[in-house]
């Protein structure tokens, strides 16, 4: 199979092409320089001359904090550039795989969010990114949309290598335990995205890895297996200012990935320990 992916350069872009390459595919991997997803134009010579079956589409505008400031590049990126690869991708009847957030939710109460759920946005990336679900939901027959969470992978930065260079030089950290989620390494879900591609089995799916925690507990975890000793203090979201509303809950139930045949990810504390080897 023969699959464009954009984003190549960001964690998940990077593994997704190595993962479809190890398996004998033929990836076509793109960022801005090969192709701007802004400029309509380009994306449609560019998808045209790739001669691909199906689009993994993992670019986007992620600074969740600097988007407050930046709305009109944000939405460029993840609303009208998701757009113009729908559209080329509706033109040449190929499937669209679109890569996007627990943000879409207002994260309100504790009952894990299902994949057909109304969405309310907290802020503008979430806002930006539902805005891309609908563009290809329009545009698209064949699409799949994989709502992710808390991303790390090892190519660009993350939660986890922030913990780590932090814990070089601090003895203490203080870090929020009022918002629940699900790490996602982007190695393991590579592995369910190119399962899923060469399926027919369209629709909205949730994919992270198992388990859940606040990311106190999830640093507190990531010292843990590091073996390094630093003191972590559990504050409230409201102690720690932060520009964009992050969800409280961002827990997303993922039975449909059972219901039609995929392999759950593995836990995200067994993550956790592949990845520290794999950076380290």
């Amino acid at each position: 199979m023969r699959v464009l992916v954009t984003g190549v350069k960001g964690q998940l872009g990077y593994d997704v092409v190595n993962e479809l390459t190890k398996r004998g595919h033929e990836a076509v991997g793109v960022d801005v320089e090969e192709m701007d997803i802004t400029d309509p134009g380009a994306v449609e010579r560019v998808i045209t001359d790739a001669r691909v079956e199906a689009v993994i589409h993992c670019a986007a505008y992620t600074a969740v904090d600097a988007a407050e400031d930046h709305v009109d590049i944000c939405r460029r990126v993840n609303a009208y550039g998701t757009e113009n690869v729908a559209k080329v991708c509706e033109k040449l009847d190929l499937k669209m795989m679109y890569i996007s957030t627990d943000y879409v939710f207002d994260g309100e109460g504790t009952r894990p969010w299902e994949p057909d759920d109304e969405r309310h946005p907290l802020n503008v990336y979430g806002q930006t990114k539902y805005e891309g679900e609908v563009a290809v939901t329009d545009h698209v027959a064949r699409f799949f949309i994989v709502r992710i969470a808390w991303v790390f992978g090892v190519n660009g930065k993350n939660f986890i290598k922030t913990m780590l260079n932090l814990g070089k030089t601090h003895d203490t950290l203080t870090v929020v335990n009022d918002q629940t989620g699900s790490p996602t390494y982007t190695y393991d879900l590579a592995v369910l995205l190119v399962d899923m591609i060469h399926t027919d089995k369209y629709g909205f799916y949730h994919a992270t890895n198992e388990g859940l925690c606040t990311w106190y507990e999830f640093a507190v975890e990531i010292f843990r297996q590091a073996g390094m000793d630093v003191n972590v203090l559990p504050v409230s979201a409201s102690e720690y200012p932060a520009k964009a509303k992050r969800p409280s809950n961002s827990r997303m139930n993922k039975d449909k990935l059972d219901e039609n045949g995929f392999q759950r990810l593995p836990s995200w504390q067994d993550a956790l320990g592949r990845y520290l080897k794999e950076i380290q």
